[in-house]
């Protein structure tokens, strides 16, 4: 078949439906959040979320990292000029140097006293600890006590949050579960009343016991960083900070709510994500 260049109507008309193709696709990433994603934070704040610190030589599984590596986090830290901020600090809009982390360190393990809080001390850095309440009311083995919470928030390096008072699934030693609910999300056919006794309950007793015990709290973590919309405007009048689990840089233009975080293993490097 003989080639017939394009007219130059012709070479019109597909501009445009180029154009149009183009246009829906920018729009179908924009709903889809990837170009939100993609696009560079304004105001970046990296959220580093750890949990349990344990002993040099004693086997790390993905919610464990070792003493030492921890500290190789805090120097490398220290090193590359970076400076650690609280939620507190964040909702009181305290001014920030340029290179900014959040150290965050959830469920309340008695680690974060014993392991964790000598380092934060030796590198003066600053860590934000959500617990699950009610293993502190009932002061079992594994978790901070308050007595110990008190004394890292007195050093000034230190923060208490609510990690909910008792629904981080811990009938199932805080698992998630494959057939739900976890954490804060709503039962599959729950009612109102059930849902309101279950869930708003437990997490206005989580900040009134660490105000009794502490005298204020500042941030909730969701466990499993599951969000439930019916609990959302209740949650966000109780904390004006609250963490999620989303892997990525927040942006504080959009404000302190749902601060997405970036999980810290031990085969996480940390020169890499920020």
């Amino acid at each position: 078949m003989k080639f017939r260049p394009m007219t130059k109507r012709a070479r019109w008309i597909t501009g445009i439906a180029l154009g149009l193709l183009a246009a829906a696709a920018l729009g179908l990433l924009v709903c889809s959040g990837f170009l939100e994603r993609a696009m560079p934070p304004k105001d970046p704040l990296p959220v580093l979320m750890y949990h349990h610190l344990v002993k040099d030589g004693m086997p790390c599984n993905s919610m464990t990292v070792t003493e030492s590596r921890m500290e190789q986090d805090l120097r490398w830290l220290k090193e590359n000029g970076y400076q650690t901020v609280l939620p507190r600090e964040l909702a009181a809009e305290l001014p920030r140097q340029e290179k900014t982390v959040m150290l965050t360190f959830d469920d309340g393990y008695r680690s974060n006293y014993e392991l964790l809080f000598p380092l934060l001390k030796k590198y003066q850095m600053k860590a934000a600890i959500a617990v699950i309440v009610k293993k502190v009311d009932d002061g079992s083995p594994d978790t901070l006590t308050w007595d110990m919470c008190r004394e890292m928030e007195r050093s000034g390096l230190v923060e208490i949050g609510s990690h909910t008072y008792a629904l981080h699934n811990l009938d199932n030693q805080g698992n998630f579960r494959k057939d739900g609910p976890n954490g804060i999300a709503r039962a599959s056919g729950e009612s109102d009343v059930s849902f309101v006794q279950r869930v708003l309950v437990d997490l206005q007793k989580s900040h009134q016991r660490i105000v009794e015990e502490l005298g204020e709290v500042t941030f909730f973590a969701y466990p499993y960083g599951i969000r439930e919309s019916d609990a959302t405007a209740f949650i966000e009048k109780l904390f004006p900070v609250t963490l999620t689990t989303e892997r990525r840089v927040a942006d504080l233009t959009k404000g302190i709510k749902n601060l997405p975080r970036i999980a810290v293993r031990m085969e996480v490097d940390l020169g890499k994500i920020l």
